[in-house]
């Protein structure tokens, strides 16, 4: 799975003869950013499938879930070896994003947000602060330095993220996450709210500033609670082995229920060096998977748009 060529130029899937076929990844981009250091490269690919949130009402629905997902690995040919904490409870963590009141990050591809683990009702651990730049388009989103200018360490993640198509079932899109995250504790500067101290730690946000003063709020007030189990591990061959597990998130306080995921994902160093015959067998999984559960698809949307909504507003986006 990789980016298609013009005709499918933001990753849709194409077909010959009725079956799937997966055209060859693009040759990695060349030159570096502004001070000289080398371009980053997709290392990622991960492969969602966003849920419909009703048809989770307890733990057991994620093992039934589970359970069609190795199904269609058998079905299909691939290796699906069960996590042991799939028996076990969901792990919890907490969500919030981060933005201006008229959403100007989320308007021009950016995101950002943070993320608490608890364990038996307490938090956990240093929160995750995640800073992404997420497009369609490969090129504009390695251009996009996301570095952070803090003295602490971070990490950086560059994800071809596979999605359905829009409108039906049976294919599959590609947006392409360029993410760096880190822990809170490796941020040492100023009031993390404020616009000002986030474009200094950010540069990438530098053109959206629009005064000193102004600061960042949780979009539409929403804490997300996040309940996630681990499912097992799907095996393509040749060493390219997935992680999958699958999620819900809630609001707190209301529990309304928002979305659900079921998500895998593969890392790699270079992508062009994953066999063919591998990437076919991913593709042909993850299509024949959206057929098999196609009454629980929620297509059309992601998680974090849906935050975005909350409140019934639907701001511009590039997802």
């Amino acid at each position: 799975m990789g980016k298609n060529d013009k005709k499918a130029s933001k990753g849709e899937k194409k077909k010959k003869n009725g079956k799937a076929t997966v055209a060859a990844p693009a040759p990695a981009m060349t030159g570096t950013y502004a001070d000289g250091a080398p371009l980053d490269r997709i290392t990622y690919l991960e492969a969602k499938l966003i849920l419909k949130p009703d048809r989770f009402t307890s733990v057991d629905s994620f093992r039934n879930f589970g359970r069609l997902v190795e199904k269609t690995a058998k079905k299909v040919g691939v290796g699906f070896i069960a996590d042991r904490e799939a028996g076990l409870r969901p792990q919890t963590r907490e969500i919030v994003f981060g933005d201006t009141s008229d959403f100007r990050l989320y308007n021009n591809a950016f995101i950002l947000r943070r993320r608490i683990a608890y364990v038996d009702g307490f938090p956990v651990g240093d929160p995750e602060i995640v800073f992404k730049y997420r497009h369609p388009d490969e090129e504009a989103a390695t251009k996009v330095d996301v570095r952070p200018k803090i003295a602490g360490q971070y990490r950086i993640k560059f994800k071809a993220e596979a999605l359905p198509l829009k409108d039906q079932v049976g294919g599959y899109r590609i947006l392409y996450s360029h993410n760096c995250q880190f822990g809170l504790s490796q941020m040492h500067e100023g009031d993390a709210r404020s616009m000002a101290t986030l474009t200094r730690v950010f540069p990438a946000l530098a053109g959206l500033k629009k005064s000193d003063t102004e600061k960042i709020d949780l979009v539409n007030g929403g804490i997300v609670e996040e309940l996630l189990l681990p499912l097992g591990q799907l095996d393509f061959g040749k060493g390219m082995v997935a992680k999958c597990d699958i999620g819900l998130w809630r609001t707190r306080g209301e529990h309304k229920a928002l979305v659900g995921e079921f998500a895998f994902q593969v890392k790699f160093a270079d992508r062009a060096a994953v066999a063919e015959k591998q990437k076919k067998l991913a593709a042909q999984f993850y299509v024949s998977l959206q057929h098999d559960v196609q009454d629980w698809l929620a297509l059309g949307c992601t998680k974090t748009a849906m935050v975005y909504r909350l409140n019934g507003c639907a701001p511009q986006s590039h997802e």
